[in-house]
């Protein structure tokens, strides 16, 4: 049976932790960030974990990340 392949663009994306959760980082602190507040910047650098749900497409994109 062929190797399955990994979908390059969520590979860039989303990070596998150790316990099997999926960590991304969150949107809207690239640009215009005179207009936010120093609270919601600080926010926005935490890394997020992606629902079940979600992290179920992203293990059909990563076969090989999810031990």
């Amino acid at each position: 049976m062929p190797k399955m392949k990994t979908r390059k663009a969520a590979a860039k994306r989303y990070r596998v932790s150790a316990n099997g959760k999926v960590r991304f980082k969150k949107q809207g602190l690239r640009h215009i960030l005179t207009k936010k507040s120093r609270s919601r910047k600080r926010n926005l650098k935490k890394p997020c974990f992606m629902h079940e749900a979600e992290a179920k497409k992203v293990e059909t994109m990563m076969p090989y990340a999810f031990k």
